[in-house]
């Protein structure tokens, strides 16, 4: 049986949903919005800040990102940039609530932070690009840039800041236990295969 799942997913896939949904359905507790605000008491930083830069690289360039990064300023967060900072204090929550077992959290790297453990089942959830551009606009509405380029956008930032500070590669399959297509298979019948998987002995 596994205590902690992560879920990591392409944006507009609906795996936040999906592991929301097993938490609720295995009972238990479920940090994406909790874990933000945890981090957020201990940064001072605001909510809205860390929802951003928290999971998502400012750019899609790697060696921007890499630079910016590493530029902090004596005697303010330890000498880190923000994102190291950052980095640091989101990687200190999660392995902390690992401690408390039974939990499944979204995103943020879960997965490569926790790798050392064998009570972790690693998700990753993604689906094709016109059945996640269809969904944002239901979700979230129009915008003056094309889904498919809001997508783009939004998987590049993630996957370079996953890529920065893990030194891994997002969406790799070796990095997951299980790689769901929730388009194909539909957010139901993900919910079901994880929660099996999860309570198997």
């Amino acid at each position: 049986m596994k205590k902690i799942i992560t879920v990591s997913r392409q944006f507009g896939s609906g795996g936040r949903s999906i592991a929301k949904a097993v938490a609720a359905k295995l009972g238990y507790d479920y940090y994406d919005e909790a874990l933000v605000n945890e981090v957020a008491e201990k940064t001072g930083f605001a909510p809205n800040f860390i929802k951003e830069q928290g999971e998502y690289a400012p750019n899609k360039n790697r060696f921007a990102y890499a630079f910016s990064s590493s530029v902090g300023v004596p005697g303010i967060m330890n000498g880190l940039s923000p994102s190291d900072y950052l980095w640091g204090v989101q990687r200190d929550v999660i392995l902390s609530i690992a401690e408390k077992g039974n939990c499944v959290i979204v995103g943020r790297c879960a997965d490569s932070i926790l790798s050392d453990r064998d009570d972790v089942l690693n998700v990753f959830v993604y689906a094709d690009k016109a059945y996640r551009a269809d969904r944002i606009v239901r979700l979230y509405g129009e915008t003056d840039k094309a889904p498919e380029k809001r997508l783009d956008e939004k998987d590049k930032k993630r996957k370079v800041n996953y890529n920065h500070f893990t030194g891994g590669e997002w969406g790799r399959a070796e990095n997951y236990h299980i790689s769901l297509n929730s388009g194909a298979l539909g957010e139901e019948t993900c919910v079901e295969i994880i929660t099996k998987l999860a309570t198997e002995k």
